[in-house]
């Protein structure tokens, strides 16, 4: 039987991705693909060409066009999980340590957070006379909205369902990780989500940032561009609040959200806990310590923190 390549194998791993609608990974297995084969110099790639010699030239181009280090540690991870899918297969017999070395963990290149007072100076309109055009105050909404909900990815923001939501309790699964995430909904973030909350009857969705009609690879895209159009709003946003010498995007309300809650000295527990980072098990076990009132509380005083500029330090009294 003839050997599968490198590039036949590959593509079967990202048609069966897609066909599990697991399209980010899917996409991220592709430019891999992309790179190395461009890289390579083109055509097919035999699992012979991914050796330790070709791995190390491959990161060292990848340096030389300057790209970040989680972009090339992207690449050689996904490069990693097909050629080890491989092995499994006994499609080949495997190099031990063939990926040692090389570039294959995540670091954080540049801040995601910001202070309270740059928060706040997000949060707050400008100045009467100056009026925010629609979509970037829309995009505001949503900076402000993931905040209040202690720091909500926008992924799992867009993809809210209306049954999540009972009284002033929100629970939902994270998209990412399927961990179980519980918010008490403070006011503010109420309005919020009845001022943008889903009308349409059909749609499963809490919120209208989505349409709830499109299924499969169309609904990543019309996900994808949602998001991207986000990024580009809030960097208008930034300029126009007199903020535009930091970098503002969909992370922004996560990272600063855990950055003032650990500034405040709340526990890190109960940070990861409000972040859904906990596994189920582990969440059960902080809930013994950190009931809904005390996550409640934590979170107020963060939005306190930051329209105030005053900061209370955590006490479970």
């Amino acid at each position: 039987m003839k050997q599968k390549s490198l590039t036949g194998f590959m593509n079967e791993v990202i048609e069966d991705l897609c066909q599990q609608e697991r399209f980010a990974t899917a996409h991220i297995y592709t430019y891999a693909l992309r790179a190395f084969t461009e890289f390579i110099g083109g055509g097919e790639i035999f699992f012979g060409g991914l050796n330790k010699s070709s791995l190390r030239r491959f990161q060292r181009h990848l340096e030389d066009l300057l790209r970040s280090y989680n972009t090339i540690s992207t690449y050689i991870r996904a490069l990693r999980a097909v050629y080890n899918r491989a092995v499994d297969r006994e499609l080949i017999p495997g190099e031990f340590r063939l990926f040692s070395g090389l570039k294959t963990g995540v670091t954080s290149e540049r801040k995601l957070a910001v202070t309270a007072s740059q928060m706040n100076r997000l949060l707050t309109p400008p100045t009467p006379c100056t009026e925010l055009p629609e979509e970037v105050c829309q995009a505001q909404d949503s900076l402000k909205l993931m905040l209040l909900l202690q720091g909500m990815p926008y992924t799992d923001l867009a993809h809210l369902h209306k049954k999540d939501i009972q009284g002033d309790l929100l629970t939902c699964r994270r998209c990412k990780t399927g961990t179980e995430l519980c918010v008490k909904v403070v006011p503010e973030a109420m309005r919020l989500i009845n001022l943008y909350r889903n009308q349409d009857s059909s749609s499963p969705y809490l919120l209208n940032f989505l349409s709830g009609t499109l299924k499969g690879e169309a609904a990543f895209n019309e996900y994808g561009r949602k998001l991207r159009n986000l990024n580009f709003q809030l960097t208008r946003l930034s300029e126009l609040c007199g903020v535009g010498d930091i970098k503002v995007s969909s992370y922004t309300a996560r990272h600063t959200w855990a950055t003032l809650a650990k500034y405040c000295h709340v526990p890190e527990e109960m940070i990861s806990e409000g972040l859904g980072h906990s596994s189920l098990e582990v969440t059960r076990t902080y809930l013994k310590s950190f009931d809904g009132d005390e996550l409640a509380k934590a979170n107020r005083m963060i939005i306190n923190y930051i329209y105030s500029g005053k900061k209370k330090l955590w006490s479970r009294a």
